[in-house]
């Protein structure tokens, strides 16, 4: 068992953008004019599309009266939403595809600011290419006019019975992940699954329209993969789901410098194989995922454990470590 310090950095203060008509940027309130401590809980992203994102969060403290969403649009200029003190979640329309955003969230008490909380997102890339289904399914390119790629269903009846629900990741490794989805209305006859390889080669996985879920194999190390679910009627697509995944690194590595370098001092002796015995941990889980970040949840089925520490590889290959609390069953790595 490895026991880990644990430490805490403190995150920079995001840049406060000033608020419609209003001169200070941040208004200072005594406590003694506050009835009750409003505090804001964490600023949560639950979808996303090429032109918009729905963010959502939760008041554990008290209330607002309002709330005020500020951001920058990708020419730079400050956005400011405003939104009633007794909504939880709110979609910001009107973005830019592939494009990076800081949204600030802050809750207001009589027109003051008491409490913020931050994130940030990135918009999907704008719709993606679309892949031929397999030759039996489709004519050559010449041909491709006479029958699109997405077909519709022939009546807004067929269109309601049929609808795909979200595509999500519910495993990874090195060389392969799990998919899994939901029909909230259908059935579909059959699913087909499309990606490019790691050279870029098109592929296309046939599914049983009674999955709901699929492993897809034999895919490349820290590679970034963008997959589409069609649900088929026949042979025409009726609706098209989609999700980024990056495969695991394959590796393992030390930990961070600030550990003991000597194997020796790594690892410490337990007091007893009782206490050994108590402490588990269950299969590390993928949860949800976006264009630039991932959640991740596990369990302690024997335990407890005093710490944590996360460990991956960033894009440029440099290792990283992120220290957390024993109690905690789940991480969101930005």
């Amino acid at each position: 068992i490895h026991h880990y310090p644990l430490s805490i950095t403190a995150a920079a203060k995001p840049e406060e953008l000033p608020l419609p008509s209003e001169e200070p940027e941040t208004d200072a309130i005594s406590s003694d004019a506050l009835p009750t401590r409003a505090v804001l809980g964490e600023l949560r992203l639950s979808s996303v599309t090429p032109s918009s994102v729905q963010l959502q969060w939760s008041v554990p403290e008290g209330s607002f009266d309002s709330f005020t969403l500020q951001y920058r649009d990708d020419q730079g200029q400050p956005r400011a939403l405003p939104i009633d003190g007794g909504s939880r979640s709110v979609t910001v329309p009107g973005l830019s595809p592939s494009h990076r955003y800081r949204f600030h969230l802050y809750g207001l008490q009589g027109g003051k600011r008491i409490d913020h909380t931050s994130t940030n997102v990135i918009t999907d890339a704008a719709v993606p290419e679309q892949l031929p289904l397999p030759s039996e399914d489709f004519q050559p390119e010449d041909n491709r006019p006479e029958q699109p790629q997405i077909e519709q269903p022939q009546t807004e009846a067929n269109q309601r019975l049929l609808v795909l629900g979200k595509l999500r990741v519910s495993s990874v490794t090195a060389k392969s992940v799990e998919l899994q989805w939901s029909v909230p209305e259908g059935p579909f006859d059959s699913f087909m699954l499309q990606y490019r390889d790691a050279q870029g080669q098109p592929q296309a996985l046939p599914i049983d329209g009674g999955s709901r879920s699929v492993t897809v194999p034999g895919l490349s190390p820290s590679h970034r993969y963008h997959f589409h679910l069609y649900g088929l009627r026949g042979k025409k697509r009726i609706d098209r789901v989609s999700t980024y995944v990056v495969t695991a690194v394959p590796e393992e590595f030390p930990l961070s410098s600030e550990e003991p370098q000597d194997k020796k001092q790594q690892t410490e002796v337990l007091p007893s194989a009782t206490t050994r015995a108590r402490a588990v941990l269950k299969e590390l889980r993928v949860s949800s995922t976006t264009p630039d970040s991932v959640q991740l949840q596990w369990s302690v089925p024997e335990g407890p454990f005093d710490s944590f520490t996360l460990q991956y590889r960033d894009d440029q290959g440099q290792p990283q470590s992120l220290p957390i609390d024993g109690g905690a069953r789940s991480v969101t790595v930005p």
